[in-house]
C-alpha cells in the first residue's frame, strides 16, 4: 500500500483539546476508572518488537505509554495532542521514567509534525472523532507506519452508554420531541461494531486486521454524581454530544440527571461501555 500524507484536518478543539486544570483531572480521576479499560486492551494486542518507534497520535497526558513502554522495551514514544497542557504533563511524566524515552509535541492538524514511514507503530486511545475524522486519522496512521508496521485504535463500540440514549428516549416520548427521538436513533448508530470497526481499517489499506470486544461498566452513586464525574464531563459527554448533535441538550440533559436521581435513588447508576480495540498491518 503507498501511503500519501493525509490532508490537513483541523481538530475539533472543543472536543479534543484539554485546558490546563483539565489535564490534571483527566490524569488523576478519567485515566484510572475510564480510560484503563481502553489501554488495557490496546497494550494487549500490540505486536512485540525492538527498538519500537511509536507515534501516539491525540495522546492527551501521555497514557498509556509507560504500559507500552513496559510492553516494547526500548522504544522511543512519540506523542502529539491539540493541548499544550496536555502535552507539558506528559513530559513531566515522561521525564520521570528513565526507562522511558518520550518525545511529546503540540499538534493541532493533520498531518502531525512526524516523519512518514518512520514508525514500527500507531496508537490512539478513545479519540472523541466523529467518523469521518477518525477515517483522517486511519489514514494519518497508514502515512507514518513503515512497511508492515501496526497501528492499533480503540474506541467505544456500539451499545456503549445505551442507559444515557434510553434515558434520552424516555425523555423524547414524554415530551413528543420528534427531533430529539431522530437524534437518539442515529447517536445509538454512530459507533461502529467491532466488525464494522475491522472494516474501517481495512477500507484504509491495513492487512491482518484483527478486532477484540469487552464490556465494561461506570457507576455513579446520583444525578449530580454522574454530571458533575471528570468522566462524563470530559469523556462521556463530548462522545454523546458529537453523536447526537442536538442543537439544544440541554434541556434533555436536566431531564437525564432527574431520571438517574428517581430511578436509581437507591443504587448505583451504571453505564456500559463496549470497550473496543482493532489491530491492522501496513503492507
Amino acid at each position: 500500500m503507498n501511503a500519501e500524507p493525509s490532508e490537513e484536518l483541523d481538530l475539533d478543539l472543543s472536543r479534543a483539546k484539554l485546558g490546563p486544570a483539565e489535564s490534571a483531572i483527566f490524569e488523576t480521576f478519567v485515566v484510572p476508572r475510564y480510560l484503563s479499560a481502553f489501554a488495557e486492551l490496546l497494550v494487549e494486542m500490540l505486536a512485540a518488537g525492538d527498538e519500537a518507534q511509536v507515534a501516539h497520535l491525540l495522546c492527551r497526558t501521555g497514557y498509556p505509554d509507560h504500559a507500552v513502554a513496559e510492553r516494547l522495551p526500548g522504544a522511543h514514544i512519540h506523542g502529539c495532542d491539540p493541548s499544550p497542557y496536555a502535552i507539558e504533563l506528559a513530559r513531566a511524566k515522561a521525564s520521570t521514567r528513565p526507562e522511558m524515552v518520550g518525545d511529546y509535541r503540540v499538534a493541532e492538524t493533520f498531518p502531525v509534525p512526524l516523519p512518514s514511514s518512520a514508525f514500527s507503530h500507531t496508537l490512539s486511545v478513545h479519540p472523541v472523532l466523529r467518523p469521518q475524522e477518525r477515517t483522517r486519522l486511519l489514514a494519518e496512521c497508514a502515512r507514518l507506519l513503515a512497511p508492515y508496521g501496526q497501528a492499533v485504535l480503540a474506541i467505544p463500540l456500539r451499545g456503549s452508554f445505551q442507559e444515557i440514549l434510553d434515558l434520552f428516549r424516555e425523555f423524547a416520548l414524554k415530551h413528543e420531541a420528534v427531533d430529539v427521538m431522530q437524534a437518539v436513533e442515529h447517536a445509538a448508530l454512530v459507533p461502529p461494531t467491532k466488525e464494522m470497526l475491522a472494516k474501517e481499517l481495512e477500507g484504509a489499506g491495513f492487512r491482518y486486521v484483527e478486532a477484540q470486544l469487552r464490556t465494561s461498566a461506570v457507576g455513579f452513586k446520583s444525578g449530580r454524581d454522574f454530571f458533575e464525574d471528570p468522566i462524563t464531563r470530559l469523556a462521556l459527554l463530548p462522545e454523546l454530544r458529537s453523536n447526537l448533535a442536538l442543537d439544544d441538550i440541554e434541556w434533555p440533559l436536566s431531564y437525564v440527571r432527574e431520571a438517574i436521581d428517581k430511578y436509581w435513588s437507591d443504587g448505583t447508576f451504571e453505564v456500559t461501555v463496549n470497550v473496543g480495540c482493532a489491530s491492522g498491518r501496513r503492507i
